[in-house]
């Protein structure tokens, strides 16, 4: 039981860590992307991006929640233990954000895209889908670290 349960253990860490690190990847390249204000680097940028969410962060998202509760009926922890059901309020606050979070790259990445083919800068309204785009990160990511945190504690909390 204990070679499964580190495989178990293991696995969710790894889930958490390309949850994490894709996330700061892309917020990073985005950012940089954008501050060139070039329409073909954006679309360039965005376009890896998306492939990048479908990948890895779409499967961690899948991954996640089933090695969590694979884990802690290994370990014998119950569901409803407090800093278990805050991570799961926690992932599910930062899914709600990541969502449309994903739309927004698509259409991100559709508008360079055209701007690029024709030679113009970027539109407008993909400067303001960007600032949408960036903001949601922000309450994610607050999230997730806050999730990591939980994860690591474990602390008593009563809900």
């Amino acid at each position: 039981m204990s070679l499964w349960i580190d495989i178990l253990r293991w696995l969710h860490i790894i889930g958490a860590t390309v949850l994490f690190g894709t996330g700061a990847g892309i917020a990073f390249f985005m950012l940089m992307a954008q501050r060139t204000g070039r329409a073909d680097l954006v679309a360039h940028v965005a376009g890896t991006v998306v492939i990048a969410d479908t990948i890895f962060t779409a499967t961690a998202v899948i991954v996640q929640p089933i090695t969590g509760v694979l884990l802690a009926q290994a370990v014998g922890w119950s569901l409803s233990e407090g800093w278990i059901l805050l991570s799961l309020l926690l992932y599910v606050v930062t899914g709600l954000f990541w969502l449309p979070v994903v739309r927004i790259q698509i259409r991100i990445r559709n508008l360079a895209r055209q701007a690029a083919i024709e030679n113009a800068p970027l539109p407008a309204e993909e400067k303001r889908l960007f600032r949408i785009w960036f903001a949601c990160g922000f309450p994610a990511f607050a999230a997730v670290l806050a999730i990591l945190w939980l994860m690591v504690t474990r602390p008593e909390i009563g809900l």
